[in-house]
């Protein structure tokens, strides 16, 4: 397996480890009353700022994903791993996993500098898939 898809299954291991810790602190917030409810209803309370960042950080990371997963499977598809396509993967994967303490934690400029790699990443693998 490409080091590129090896960072793009952890950086789904990822997505699912935040969904988990997200569904954890606001099932504790909230209740699972209403999680095991259809949600017609808005939440009896709202979230915490922090779960709130935690919600946004996921939701952020979902966005990402899609970018970097289209990037990874062209360069797969295209036969163009390279030890480069490699770094960019594995710099993308740090720079989201980083993202997240970043974003819950409000370190800024931090959040948007570790954004700001991840698809700058996900961009250069595109454009190395195309040449």
């Amino acid at each position: 397996m490409s080091l590129e898809l090896i960072c793009l299954a952890l950086a789904g291991l990822l997505w699912a480890g935040q969904l988990a810790h997200l569904a954890l602190r606001a099932n504790l917030e909230i209740g699972t009353r209403y999680f095991l409810s259809p949600r017609d209803d808005p939440p009896p309370k709202p979230l915490s700022p922090g779960t709130s960042r935690l919600k946004r950080a996921y939701d952020n990371h979902q966005e990402a994903l899609l970018l970097f997963g289209v990037a990874v499977t062209a360069i797969s598809l295209a036969d163009k791993s390279t030890p480069l396509s490699g770094a960019l993967a594995f710099i993308y994967l740090g720079a989201r996993v980083a993202f997240v303490p970043a974003y819950v934690l409000g370190w800024q400029p931090w959040r948007s500098v570790f954004f700001g790699i991840g698809y700058l990443c996900s961009i250069l693998l595109l454009v190395l898939a195309l040449i």
